[in-house]
């Protein structure tokens, strides 16, 4: 592409050297640059993009957007000076790729649990409903029938807008999308066009990175505030600061909820471990998904389904052919009567709703037993929240490692046992070894017994030390299961 026509509705300061001349390839790596890129120079938290300018000159680079110019000006290279190049590189991805978002309804979903679940859910109703979808979401990236390995929550900007330019070529009219308050204080969603914004929830997470949950509350409604006037927002009001991200939009102002008048109103009439009998908007069906939680995520898929124009009942049709999402309350039970349970809730907040959704269904004749854990190198003061939830709300909790990354696990479980209440001391123990945790929950279970597995769900491996290790909580207790019922 020609630099003119990449910098178009882009506010540049300054450009140096020859703005008609070719670029084929957009580079945010200067590892990875090749003979006539453009590469941009990025100002990171930990590294300076301007410091490998050189180096990506050297690799064949033609042009550099840089927020400074470099001392030496080198012959035959263009320069091109933005003020914030994180944000314009948001502008010159979807120029490159011919502004793919314009070219297809996106949707992108928000909140601190949920989004992954809404992003699939929709991407499944509307293969449902008869349509060709693409997918970006923690677990996988998906187009049509394709599927691409995810790394990210969001995305780099370069890469989504390669994905939705495939999209378009394969004649996708929807993409679903997750939106992660990392992706938005990156600027990973700079210059994309967003025909909706769903709100899930915002609960504690992320403290880590946000430092303050008035800066994590402030980097959500970002996404809000900068849709446009053509966009439709909509959010679930029953979360005290579902309408705070309305109070800027100029999108068009939608609602969802379960205790307050909304646009777009559910009511759990029945549930139990098979699924629940609802009601949207006066029209009942039935569904194999499972937890007040999910009740919340249906209602938002019928609501930005209803906002694209679909009839109700149309909807609900393809709403009831669901099944639930891979490590979300996903649920067998082993030929010897005791109910297993694995669900990716990682949060305060999520690992409380999945707890509750499981003591709302039992008999309590039967015992709960949750396994689960936190993880290294994050926000610590989830962790005493996270051992006061479990151990109050199961019959037992086994307080084990999750990811540990670069932390000690004996560490994080010390954490955490510090937020269990004295009455509730003899309802816990620790095991660091996640493998040793399961099995211990398997031998203390009885017929009929239930035991969650928390905080891994989907994903396949353990981080220890910077090392992925292949561990996947569905596979260890299948596998236990078989060794121990021998």
């Amino acid at each position: 592409m020609i630099i003119t026509e990449l910098v178009n509705r882009i506010p540049v300061l300054e450009i140096h050297g020859d703005s008609n001349r070719e670029v084929t390839e957009l580079v945010i790596d200067s590892r990875k640059v090749t003979e006539n890129a453009l590469y941009i120079a990025m100002k990171g938290t930990v590294v300076d993009g301007h410091s490998f300018i050189a180096s990506a000159i050297e690799k064949g680079a033609a042009a550099i957007v840089c927020e400074e110019f470099p001392e030496t000006l080198v012959e035959n290279v263009t320069y091109i000076q933005v003020k914030d190049a994180s944000k314009a590189l948001g502008h010159l991805a979807s120029n490159f790729y011919g502004n793919p978002s314009q070219k297809l309804k996106l949707i992108g979903v928000t909140g601190t649990n949920g989004k992954t679940s809404v992003s699939t859910l929709l991407f499944d109703v509307f293969k449902n409903l008869g349509y060709e979808s693409a997918l970006l979401s923690t677990v996988e990236i998906r187009i049509g029938e394709e599927i691409i390995p995810a790394t990210h929550t969001t995305p780099d900007v370069i890469t989504i807008n390669r994905i939705l330019a495939e999209a378009v070529e394969k004649g996708c009219e929807f993409a679903f999308m997750e939106v992660s308050s990392h992706g938005i204080a990156q600027n990973r969603i700079e210059g994309l066009h967003f025909k909706i914004a769903g709100f899930t929830n915002l609960t504690h997470d992320h403290l880590d990175y946000h430092k303050t949950f008035e800066e994590y509350l402030k980097t959500k409604k970002r996404f809000f505030d900068q849709l446009e006037d053509t966009a439709i927002a909509i959010t679930n009001v029953d979360d005290k600061n579902g309408n705070v991200m309305l109070q800027n939009t100029k999108a068009a102002k939608k609602s969802y909820a379960l205790k307050t008048m909304a646009d777009y109103h559910g009511k759990l009439l029945e549930v139990d471990f098979n699924g629940m009998l609802l009601n949207f908007n006066g029209k009942e069906f039935w569904t194999t998904l499972t937890g007040k939680f999910n009740v919340y995520n249906l209602l938002l898929v019928f609501g930005i389904a209803a906002e694209l124009g679909f009839e109700q009942d149309e909807i609900l049709q393809a709403v009831s052919k669901l099944k639930r999402v891979s490590g979300r309350f996903e649920t067998f039970k082993s030929d010897g009567g005791i109910f297993f349970i694995v669900d990716y809730a990682h949060t305060p907040d999520a690992l409380e709703n999945i707890l509750d959704s499981i003591n709302d269904i039992r008999t309590k004749n039967e015992r709960l037993i949750t396994v689960f854990g936190c993880g290294g190198d994050r926000d610590h003061s989830k962790r005493p929240e996270m051992g006061n939830i479990a151990s109050k709300k199961s019959t037992l909790a086994i307080i084990t490692s999750d990811n540990p990354r670069t932390e000690d696990p004996a560490q994080i479980i010390k954490e955490i046992e510090a937020g269990v209440e004295p009455q509730n001391f003899s309802k816990y123990t620790s095991i660091p070894d996640r493998r040793e945790a399961i099995k211990m929950a398997i031998k203390f279970a009885e017929p009929k017994d239930i035991v969650l597995v928390a905080g891994k769900g989907h994903e396949t491996y353990q981080e220890i030390n910077g090392v992925k290790h292949h561990f996947d909580d569905k596979e260890v207790i299948n596998e236990l299961w078989k060794l121990m019922s021998k």
